[in-house]
């Protein structure tokens, strides 16, 4: 097959959406198809560069201001009076039997969705992020608004497939996309767990500048949807416990209302905030760390939690069981999970939050002998990128197996 890969994310930009993308792309060529990467331009990556046989095009971008309405996050735009023709020339030259596209509301999905219909090419599309805000109702009705008058529009043009990630992402695609698309497929997100294992305690402490300190890794970036509030708000109940906690959080700072809390709290000194780091950091900080914690929105469960369960450092998330759908995961077994406020808030009660920490951070030894080898067998058989990426084949060769089908129809 010829497979288009269309993520406005990509790395070098970090990110999980990037790194699945490449991950997926790569899988992809190593299985003998050809693949074409389309995205945005970031920092000094080349515009055109071919890497472990998928060859990469990177379009000019433009940054979106950073609001409110966008999480303060450096979005890449490729929208310009070119960049129609550009795509369209682009895809037309390479002929992909299927567009594999991440984001619902980036301007490369868009684009790529309407040259899909017009060439009749079949999509799938995975969605990484739902439009919604946990802190804002208003911002929450701008996303919905978004979602309604922008995404919905451009998805009823070319209908794909959607991947459907978690529970929670089951449930916003019905709510949202459900009369626009052309059906769903479970396949959960992938790591590479080879990756992250092996790392050194020794090179992130250098980094920390201390070797002493239980280490409460937190990474990815922080936005509304990962905010960290329920975090440094346990804090003070941690630190009257274990006076020398450190929470250390690895990831863009988008959002900075859990600095200010933290300054309030007077636990600030307690928070070290080492901004986005390069990928093949983060193993040494896994490895350095007691506990890692940062999905505590109810908002699921990501890339880089997943990352740290693939290591077996205990993990403490604010998830439901079923939360991968019919891929099941209980608390104490393969992770901690936390109670959320009440049953109307998901967002983890940082009362009960700190009481779990402080018993992971007190006993790390027996909470790690607990979940860890769980934790590494649930990655080993579920989310590594190879079988991640098996399951994308398998959908990806039916949808182009119907395309061809139309086609030939079509044609005749």
């Amino acid at each position: 097959m010829r497979i288009a890969v269309i993520n406005n994310f990509y790395p070098p930009r970090p990110g999980g959406s990037a790194h699945l993308a490449q991950h997926l792309a790569r899988a992809y060529a190593a299985a003998g198809h050809e693949v074409l990467v389309l995205t945005a331009t970031y920092g000094d990556a080349p515009l055109d560069e071919v890497s472990q046989g998928v060859r990469i095009i990177r379009l000019p971008a433009w940054t979106l201001p950073k609001t409110r309405f966008a999480a303060n996050f450096d979005i890449g735009f490729t929208s310009s009076p070119k960049a129609k023709a550009r795509v369209f020339a682009l895809l037309d030259e390479f002929g992909p039997d299927v567009v594999h596209q991440h984001g619902q509301f980036f301007d490369l999905t868009w684009l790529s969705g309407w040259w899909a219909r017009k060439r009749g090419v079949p999509t799938l599309l995975s969605i990484h992020t739902r439009l919604e805000s946990p802190l804002s109702r208003f911002n929450s009705f701008v996303y919905a608004m978004a979602d309604r008058m922008l995404v919905v529009p451009m998805m009823r043009v070319h209908r794909p497939k959607l991947v459907v990630m978690d529970i929670l992402m089951d449930r916003y695609i019905d709510k949202r996309y459900r009369r626009v698309i052309s059906g769903k497929v479970a396949i959960p997100v992938g790591i590479d767990p080879e990756v992250l294992r092996g790392g050194s305690a020794e090179v992130a402490h250098r980094k920390l500048g201390f070797d002493d300190r239980p280490i409460i890794l937190s990474i990815g970036h922080v936005i509304p949807q990962r905010s960290r509030l329920a975090l440094v708000r346990a804090l003070p109940q941690i630190l009257s416990r274990v006076p020398d906690a450190a929470v250390v959080v690895i990831g863009g700072v988008y959002h900075e209302e859990f600095l200010e809390v933290a300054e309030q709290l007077g636990v600030r000194d307690a928070v070290i905030a080492l901004g986005a780091q390069p990928q093949s950091a983060i193993p040494d900080f896994l490895a350095a760390a007691d506990v890692e914690t940062h999905e505590l929105e109810g908002g699921g469960f990501g890339t880089a939690s997943l990352e740290a369960l693939a290591v077996g450092i205990p993990v403490v998330a604010a998830i439901e069981p079923d939360n991968f759908l019919d891929i099941l995961v209980e608390d104490g077994r393969e992770l901690y999970i936390t109670p959320p406020v009440d049953e109307h808030d998901p967002k983890a009660d940082p009362d009960a939050l700190a009481e779990v920490l402080i018993g992971i951070l007190q006993a790390p030894d027996a909470a790690r002998a607990a979940v860890g080898a769980n934790a590494m067998r649930l990655i080993d058989e579920h989310f590594t990128i190879e079988a991640v990426a098996h399951r994308h084949l398998q959908v990806l060769s039916e949808l182009a197996a119907e395309g061809a089908s139309r086609s030939s129809v079509t044609g005749s």
